[in-house]
Parts: structure tokens; C-alpha cells; sequence
């Protein structure tokens, strides 16, 4: 055997039923270039879409839940905790779609039993028409931060400039097989919707993550759900109260700031003998043969 780490060679450890798991795919040695830049620019876009005129929305679906007894606290007459039933019958399950905008707290969710294509891609369509609606109209000229060649980082993207129309909104979320279907993708594009995704191991890059744990915890916890449309009700309830009194989120914390540490001390090159450093690394000098 040795003492070699022996590590996997596909991401078997999150299968996708029968087959491999749903993340972008990725091939060759050393660093991962791409997942640099999706990273940089799902963060410029945080900071900088909605400063631009672009109306930035998130997108996630969150769950599946179960109809089972959920942890946590809740709210019962003191000397009378509540009591879950330590024997249960499994009521189904239930998931969230979900579109946040961080820069205004607003959201748009609706409850379902199954997230397949089938059932995601109409209600995204139905809803992103919506808010194209409320968008300004399309620039009759092209203006920096509204080219496609300003957020795409692939090489060649210059020319989608010429055969799309200027960006009026975008759209984050994960990097599923199901988010890149042609049908949908072709459907964003033709419309000005900016398609942003998070990179393998980015869910963090995510906002509406952290929004869904926030109503999924207010919705369900401490509760006992008898049945999966019991579930949708709550969690749909939840974000109808949300949105009465939204909370706008900002882009930062401690794990932006983390990174961008990070990104400073790959630019120091310490020195032996004080706390000097120096932003280039010194060449040593060859001794002669």
C-alpha cells in the first residue's frame, strides 16, 4: 500500500443518482484558472451590477425538506416544552425555488415537490419575465458594464456583442447540468439576463443560500409537518412575511475579507531576522563555477 493519500478521481462523493455528481467539470494539473475568475467576477458583479443600472438576482433551490419533525426552537407556555413524537410516519418531501435580490431583500419563491427542469424552467421563465418587466429599457447604444465582453472572462467574448442584445439583468446561481440546458441559457441571453456561476466548492458565493437557511429556519423549526404541502405552505408563508419587511444584503463579512488578506500576503515575501517584507521576491545572486 504505501503511505500515498489515495484520493478519487471523480466526485463520487456527492453522486447524482446513477451517475456523477452535477459540478462543472474540470481536467488538467495544478491550480484551477477558471474557478479564479468565475470567483472575481460573481464578486465585481456584487459589487458593482446594481451601481451600473444591472439588477442582480440569485437563484437556488433550496431542500428537499421532509415531513418529519424538524429540529429547533419554538414557542410553547413555560413548563411545557413541546414534545415531538419519537415514532412517525414519512410525510414526502419539499424544496424551494427561490430568486433573492440582494440589493433590495426582495424575493420570489414558490414551493414544489420535485425541482426537475421541467417544473424550474417554466416558473424561471415566468418570473424573470416579470422582472425584466420592472427593468430599464435596453441602452440603444452599447455602454461600459453592458457588454458581454465586460463580465464574460472566456476568450473570444468580445463577439457576443455583436449578436446579443446589451445586458439589462443577471442572473446567479449554481453550476447544475440542468442550469446549462440550451433551452434555457438561449432563452436568457436572447433576453439580456447575464448568466453568473458559482465555481465547484463556491455555494458560499451564493446569497440566497444564506437567505433560505433564514426562512427554512423560521418556517420550520421546532415544527412537525404531517405533510409535504403542509411544508410549501409554511415556507411560501414565510417569504410573504419576508418580503412585507425585506432586508437588503451586502456583499462582504469575514470570509470576503479573509480572501482578500489572503490575496495580500500571496503578494509579501517575508525577510529572516525582523517583520520586513518585500512585493517582489529577491533574486539570488549565482556563485560562479
Amino acid at each position: 500500500m504505501g503511505r500515498w493519500v489515495q484520493l478519487a478521481t471523480e466526485p463520487d462523493l456527492v453522486p447524482d443518482r446513477h451517475g456523477a455528481a452535477q459540478t462543472d467539470g474540470w481536467r488538467g494539473r495544478g491550480h484551477r484558472p477558471r474557478r479564479r475568475c468565475k470567483a472575481k467576477t460573481i464578486e465585481q458583479a456584487y459589487k458593482l451590477a446594481e451601481t451600473l443600472g444591472i439588477p442582480l438576482w440569485t437563484q437556488d433551490e433550496a431542500g428537499p425538506y421532509q415531513a418529519i419533525p424538524q429540529p429547533g426552537p419554538s414557542w410553547q407556555p413555560e413548563g411545557e416544552p413541546a414534545r415531538q413524537p419519537h415514532e412517525y410516519i414519512r410525510g414526502g418531501t419539499a424544496k424551494l425555488l427561490t430568486l433573492f435580490r440582494p440589493a433590495t431583500g426582495e424575493v420570489r419563491a414558490m414551493g414544489v415537490t420535485s425541482a426537475t427542469n421541467a417544473i424550474l424552467h417554466p416558473w424561471l421563465k415566468t418570473e424573470l419575465t416579470a422582472i425584466l418587466a420592472t427593468c430599464l429599457p435596453a441602452p440603444t447604444e452599447i455602454v461600459p458594464g453592458r457588454r458581454w465582453a465586460d463580465w464574460d472572462w472566456r476568450p473570444g467574448a468580445d463577439r457576443l456583442d455583436e449578436i446579443l442584445p446589451p445586458i439589462r439583468m443577471a442572473l446567479l446561481w449554481d453550476n447544475l447540468a440542468g442550469h446549462h440546458s440550451a433551452d434555457i441559457v438561449q432563452w436568457c441571453t436572447e433576453r439580456g439576463i447575464l448568466l453568473l456561476y458559482t465555481p465547484i466548492s463556491g455555494s458560499w458565493l451564493n446569497m440566497a443560500e444564506s437567505l433560505q437557511r433564514i426562512i427554512v429556519g423560521r418556517a420550520l423549526a421546532g415544527q412537525h409537518p404531517q405533510n409535504a404541502q403542509e411544508v410549501i405552505a409554511w415556507l411560501e408563508a414565510t417569504v410573504r412575511g419576508w418580503n412585507a419587511a425585506p432586508t437588503a444584503f451586502a456583499w462582504g463579512g469575514k470570509r470576503a475579507a479573509r480572501r482578500v488578506r489572503a490575496r495580500a500576503r500571496a503578494l509579501r515575501y517575508a525577510l529572516g531576522g525582523s517583520g520586513a517584507y518585500t512585493r517582489h521576491p529577491i533574486r539570488r545572486q549565482r556563485l560562479a563555477a
